[in-house]
Protein backbone atom coordinates (compact mmCIF):
# COMPACT_ATOMS: atom_id res chain seq x y z
CA UNK A 1 0.00 0.00 0.00
CA UNK A 2 1.41 3.38 -0.99
CA UNK A 3 0.88 5.78 1.90
CA UNK A 4 2.87 8.57 0.31
CA UNK A 5 1.18 10.77 -2.27
CA UNK A 6 3.16 13.22 -4.36
CA UNK A 7 2.33 16.85 -3.86
CA UNK A 8 1.34 18.77 -6.97
CA UNK A 9 3.86 21.31 -8.24
CA UNK A 10 1.72 24.33 -7.34
CA UNK A 11 1.42 23.08 -3.73
CA UNK A 12 5.20 22.69 -3.52
CA UNK A 13 5.70 26.22 -4.87
CA UNK A 14 3.15 27.65 -2.42
CA UNK A 15 4.78 25.93 0.56
CA UNK A 16 8.21 27.16 -0.50
CA UNK A 17 6.84 30.69 -0.99
CA UNK A 18 5.35 30.62 2.51
CA UNK A 19 8.62 29.64 4.17
CA UNK A 20 10.80 31.82 1.93
CA UNK A 21 8.66 34.90 2.66
CA UNK A 22 10.51 35.18 5.99
CA UNK A 23 13.87 35.54 4.19
CA UNK A 24 15.15 38.87 2.94
CA UNK A 25 15.89 38.54 -0.79
CA UNK A 26 17.14 41.39 -3.00
CA UNK A 27 14.10 41.10 -5.27
CA UNK A 28 10.77 39.24 -5.20
CA UNK A 29 11.72 37.58 -8.48
CA UNK A 30 14.63 35.83 -6.79
CA UNK A 31 12.36 34.56 -4.02
CA UNK A 32 9.93 33.21 -6.63
CA UNK A 33 12.74 31.60 -8.65
CA UNK A 34 14.14 29.88 -5.57
CA UNK A 35 10.68 28.52 -4.73
CA UNK A 36 10.21 27.27 -8.29
CA UNK A 37 13.63 25.64 -8.20
CA UNK A 38 12.90 23.89 -4.90
CA UNK A 39 9.71 22.45 -6.38
CA UNK A 40 11.64 21.29 -9.46
CA UNK A 41 14.29 19.62 -7.29
CA UNK A 42 11.68 17.82 -5.19
CA UNK A 43 9.84 16.62 -8.29
CA UNK A 44 13.08 15.47 -9.91
CA UNK A 45 13.80 13.36 -6.83
CA UNK A 46 10.42 11.69 -7.27
CA UNK A 47 11.42 10.87 -10.85
CA UNK A 48 14.77 9.54 -9.64
CA UNK A 49 12.91 7.33 -7.15
CA UNK A 50 11.14 5.65 -10.08
CA UNK A 51 14.50 4.95 -11.72
CA UNK A 52 15.85 3.69 -8.41
CA UNK A 53 12.93 1.27 -8.09
CA UNK A 54 13.45 0.03 -11.64
CA UNK A 55 17.21 -0.49 -11.22
CA UNK A 56 17.54 -1.54 -7.59
CA UNK A 57 14.07 -3.02 -7.05
CA UNK A 58 13.81 -1.04 -3.84
CA UNK A 59 11.43 1.72 -2.86
CA UNK A 60 12.59 5.17 -1.83
CA UNK A 61 10.11 7.81 -0.79
CA UNK A 62 10.21 11.57 -0.76
CA UNK A 63 7.72 12.78 1.79
CA UNK A 64 6.36 16.22 2.63
CA UNK A 65 8.72 16.17 5.59
CA UNK A 66 11.71 15.75 3.27
CA UNK A 67 10.53 18.78 1.29
CA UNK A 68 10.24 20.84 4.47
CA UNK A 69 13.73 19.67 5.46
CA UNK A 70 15.00 20.85 2.07
CA UNK A 71 13.57 24.29 2.72
CA UNK A 72 14.94 24.32 6.27
CA UNK A 73 18.38 23.26 5.04
CA UNK A 74 18.34 26.00 2.40
CA UNK A 75 17.48 28.63 5.01
CA UNK A 76 20.21 27.39 7.36
CA UNK A 77 22.79 27.28 4.58
CA UNK A 78 21.80 30.75 3.33
CA UNK A 79 22.15 32.20 6.84
CA UNK A 80 25.54 30.55 7.27
CA UNK A 81 26.80 31.83 3.91
CA UNK A 82 25.49 35.34 4.58
CA UNK A 83 27.26 35.38 7.95
CA UNK A 84 30.48 34.24 6.32
CA UNK A 85 30.23 36.92 3.64
CA UNK A 86 29.52 39.57 6.28
CA UNK A 87 32.62 38.44 8.20
CA UNK A 88 34.69 38.62 5.02
CA UNK A 89 33.38 42.12 4.28
CA UNK A 90 34.32 43.20 7.80
CA UNK A 91 37.81 41.73 7.43
CA UNK A 92 38.23 43.46 4.07
CA UNK A 93 37.14 46.82 5.50
CA UNK A 94 39.58 46.44 8.41
CA UNK A 95 42.37 45.53 5.98
CA UNK A 96 41.58 48.52 3.78
CA UNK A 97 41.62 50.77 6.85
CA UNK A 98 45.04 49.44 7.82
CA UNK A 99 46.33 49.96 4.28
CA UNK A 100 45.03 53.54 4.26
CA UNK A 101 46.73 54.25 7.59
CA UNK A 102 49.96 52.72 6.27
CA UNK A 103 49.82 54.87 3.13
CA UNK A 104 49.35 57.97 5.28
CA UNK A 105 52.34 56.97 7.43
CA UNK A 106 54.48 56.34 4.34
CA UNK A 107 53.51 59.74 2.93
CA UNK A 108 54.43 61.36 6.25
CA UNK A 109 57.76 59.53 6.30
CA UNK A 110 58.38 60.57 2.67
CA UNK A 111 57.87 64.22 3.60
CA UNK A 112 60.17 63.80 6.59
CA UNK A 113 62.75 62.11 4.34
CA UNK A 114 62.56 65.00 1.87
CA UNK A 115 63.26 67.47 4.71
CA UNK A 116 66.16 65.34 6.01
CA UNK A 117 67.65 65.04 2.51
CA UNK A 118 67.74 68.82 2.28
CA UNK A 119 69.50 68.96 5.66
CA UNK A 120 72.02 66.32 4.55
CA UNK A 121 72.90 68.22 1.37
Amino acid sequence: MDWFHDWPRNALVDVAARFLSEIDFPTPEIRESVGQHMADVHLSIAEANIDFLRVERRFNYTTPTSYLELISFYRMLLDKKRDKITDQIDRLEIGLGIMKATIEQVEGLQKLLDVKMVDVE
